[in-house]
């Protein structure tokens, strides 16, 4: 039997993070102003040191990795590389599985790749306070650590669901020196906004980013740290798709497709981008973002100028979007539920140079615990959408009766997750949807700009 664990050394850690706008065949859109103009860099200024944002324009290909940030990378990092033996098996298919595990990170998930260079970039500019969102807590995880690491404060507005569904992830930031808060709260604008017009509101990402920016825009000690989304973001991902080449040249093989589940961005990209260049050099391979069906971005919302948070604070983004006040169900994929999406996967998709699908909630249960029973590892409710389509896509190729090779990214474990495993087993979870008419009524809000 071919090799289970496929590893690199230290010295393998990437160097530079890889920048797909190098490789796309048409620039981004770049961001606008409520005047409906580009949003000129030193305007960020007042949220985001200035190495990030030079980050955030860059067309360059490669971003040197600082030394610091490497040296911290070395607590996990290469992570492993498995070959998914006993879940083909279990599949009796034809497929190869490969699965790349981000859940060796300290805080379980893949988010720390960004964390620890956001916090490090942070400290350089004298910046010793920084305010957050999340979702799952995973994020919030992440950036207590990294803030742990290089002595910054950081307060984490925790949407409400997952602050209630998830209390030992709240529980894990504080015990990094985070403070965390139920959003929507009562000491933002936008917290008392929406309360005002839903005192029951449960929160989503939207708006938790909301209160985040507005703290970091009116306190001049304290900038926004975002998980996900922004270009940066996914630059400092691509560690994992960059290290994933090297494993699969290492274990003699190439994916036809590679997949990740989707919510903002950042892990699909993580593992996806680094293979959009071989794709733009003329490699084919196959890119999947999976994302829920109960929070359709890619799949049914619509692609267009639209508010990162939920009071319309940060600049106008073009990406797929369900519309800036979309309050997403409270599913157990935390991570997951955001109104939009990176403007850079959006347009790859727009493009038609990335496919997305939607899973259902059930589904992603059953695809992660046989996924679990198999390769002995519980992953996170998000990574389940990516467990899904690698299963699908390992039946199909069953069905055909042909090879194909199969990579996705388990982003996270799900230790913090066992209520919603819980309630899986005793049958309290259902699919859910999100109606069109609650999307088309969204949409209807999008903020008009001549773009």
């Amino acid at each position: 039997m071919s090799q289970t664990k496929i590893l690199l050394d230290e010295s393998d850690i990437p160097t530079q993070w890889y920048n797909v706008i190098a490789d796309m065949p048409n620039k981004p859109a770049p961001p606008l102003g409520p005047d409906g103009k580009p949003v000129p860099p030193q305007a960020l200024g007042a949220i985001f040191p200035p190495q990030l944002i030079e980050q955030e324009i860059s067309g360059q290909r490669w971003i040197p990795i600082p030394d610091p940030v490497r040296e911290i990378y070395r607590m996990w990092r290469p992570s492993p590389l498995y070959r998914a033996h006993r879940l083909e098996a279990a599949l009796e298919t034809s497929a190869k599985i490969y699965y790349k595990y981000e859940g060796v990170s300290p805080a379980g998930s893949h988010k720390p790749n960004t964390a620890v260079a956001q916090a490090y970039y942070n400290q350089q500019a004298g910046i010793h306070r920084l305010t957050t969102e999340t979702g799952a807590g995973q994020w919030g995880s992440s950036l207590a650590l990294a803030g742990r690491m290089f002595g910054i404060e950081v307060r984490v507005y925790m949407v409400k669901v997952s602050y209630e569904q998830k209390p030992f992830r709240r529980s894990m930031m504080q015990t990094w020196g985070a403070e965390v808060l139920a959003s929507p709260t009562n000491l933002t604008e936008a917290g008392r906004k929406i309360l005002a017009s839903d005192p029951n509101c449960p929160g989503s990402l939207g708006i938790a980013i909301s209160e985040a920016v507005e703290e970091a825009a009116t306190r001049k000690d304290t900038n926004y740290s975002l998980g996900s989304v922004l270009n940066h973001v996914l630059h400092h991902q691509t560690v994992i798709g960059q290290e994933a080449k090297k494993q699969m040249e290492k274990a003699g093989d190439y994916p036809d497709v590679v997949i990740g589940c989707c919510g903002g961005g950042s892990n699909f990209a993580g593992i996806a981008f680094p293979f959009f260049a071989d794709k733009a050099a003329g490699k084919k391979v196959r890119l999947l973002a999976v994302e829920p069906a109960s929070c359709p971005t890619l799949t049914k919302g619509v692609y267009a100028y639209d508010f990162g948070d939920a009071i319309g604070m940060t600049p106008l983004m073009k990406m797929y979007t369900l519309g800036h006040d979309f309050v997403p169900p409270g599913i157990h994929a935390g991570g997951l539920r955001y109104h939009g999406d990176s403007p850079l996967v959006s347009q790859l998709v727009h493009e038609g140079l990335i496919e997305a699908i939607a899973v259902k909630q059930l589904p992603t249960f059953e695809a992660g615990v046989q996924f679990a029973r198999a390769e002995g590892i519980i992953p996170a409710p998000e990574s389940c959408h990516a467990i899904r389509a690698a299963i699908d896509e390992a039946l199909a190729a069953k069905k055909a009766k042909e090879p194909r090779t199969i990579l996705f990214n388990l982003s996270g474990h799900g230790h913090f997750d066992m209520a919603a495993f819980d309630k899986y087993f005793a049958g309290e979870l259902e699919d859910f949807e999100y109606p069109k008419d609650a999307i088309e009524e969204s949409i209807k809000h999008l903020p008009k700009v001549a773009a």
